[in-house]
């Protein structure tokens, strides 16, 4: 017996705000040149961001890592 409340809530149809970020992470990750983690430590290196803010990108690259598996 199916849900009628996740039937009106569109069931398993992705939502269109989700397809639009997976598509712009994939415009991203296609126009993305060069090594990511070599970027990041060469603005922590030049003072561009704070240890904090690379703290920051590094447990969110190991969350998106995580996703990915």
């Amino acid at each position: 017996m199916s849900n009628p409340l996740f039937g009106l809530l569109g069931g398993n149809a992705v939502p269109p705000a989700m397809n639009n970020m997976m598509a712009q992470f994939q415009q991203f990750r296609n126009a993305f040149k060069g090594d990511a983690r070599q970027q990041v430590q060469q603005m922590l290196n030049s003072g561009r961001i704070s240890q904090a803010q690379y703290n920051q990108a590094v447990q969110m690259a190991n969350s998106f890592a995580q996703m990915f598996k």
